[in-house]
C-alpha cells in the first residue's frame, strides 16, 4: 500500500499502519504556530516589497551574504531552506538588480559562488530598521523575557530536529 489511505473505520492509515489523530493540543498549538507565522511573514513581506522591493527570500539571501563572504548557492540553498531552482531564479533577480555577483568558484567547477555588493550591502541598510520594528512590534514587544527563552528554546529544538533530516539540496533530483 503506498500513500494515505482509510481503513474501514476511516482513520487514516499508511502502509497498512494506523496514523493517530493529533490530539486537541496538538492541534491548536499547530495551528496557532502556523497561523502566527503565516501572518507574521505577511507583514514583514510587504515591509520588504514596499521599502526594497524584495522578496522575503530575496532578504534572507542578502542578509546570508551580508558578513562579505563568498557563499556557495548549495549553502545558500540548505540554509535558507528553499529549492535550487527557485534560489537561483531568487538570485537571478537580485543579480540582475546589481545586489549580488553570481562567479564559478575557482576551487569547484561545480559551485557557484554569490557575493554581496555595495549596492547590496545599501539595501540591507534601507530595509534593516523598519524589518526589525516589524519583528519586534509584532513579536517580541508582546513576550516576557521567560517567554522569549522559552520559544527560542522549543523553536531551536524543532529546528534542529527538522535539520537533522538531510539537507533537501543533497537529495536526489528527480529525472
Amino acid at each position: 500500500m503506498t500513500g494515505f489511505d482509510r481503513g474501514a473505520d476511516g482513520v487514516p492509515q499508511h502502509g497498512g499502519n494506523e496514523i493517530p489523530a493529533l490530539a486537541p493540543r496538538q492541534l491548536e498549538a499547530y495551528f496557532a504556530l502556523q497561523e502566527g507565522a503565516s501572518l507574521l511573514q505577511q507583514q514583514i513581506e510587504q515591509h520588504l516589497r514596499t521599502e526594497g522591493d524584495l522578496s522575503l527570500v530575496q532578504f534572507h539571501i542578502l542578509m546570508r551574504l551580508r558578513n562579505g563572504t563568498p557563499t556557495t548557492m548549495t549553502e545558500l540553498a540548505d540554509g535558507i531552506v528553499h529549492s535550487r531552482s527557485g534560489l537561483t531564479y531568487q538570485a537571478g533577480l537580485l543579480e540582475k538588480s546589481g545586489l549580488i555577483t553570481r562567479a564559478p568558484s575557482p576551487d569547484d567547477e561545480r559551485a557557484t559562488l554569490v557575493t554581496l555588493t555595495d549596492k547590496g550591502r545599501t539595501t540591507i541598510a534601507t530595509v534593516l530598521p523598519g524589518h526589525v520594528q516589524v519583528v519586534r512590534r509584532l513579536l517580541f514587544d508582546l513576550l516576557p523575557d521567560e517567554d522569549l527563552d522559552d520559544l527560542g528554546r522549543i523553536m531551536g529544538r524543532v529546528r534542529d530536529h527538522i535539520r537533522a533530516e538531510p539537507p533537501r539540496s543533497r537529495g536526489s533530483r528527480a529525472t
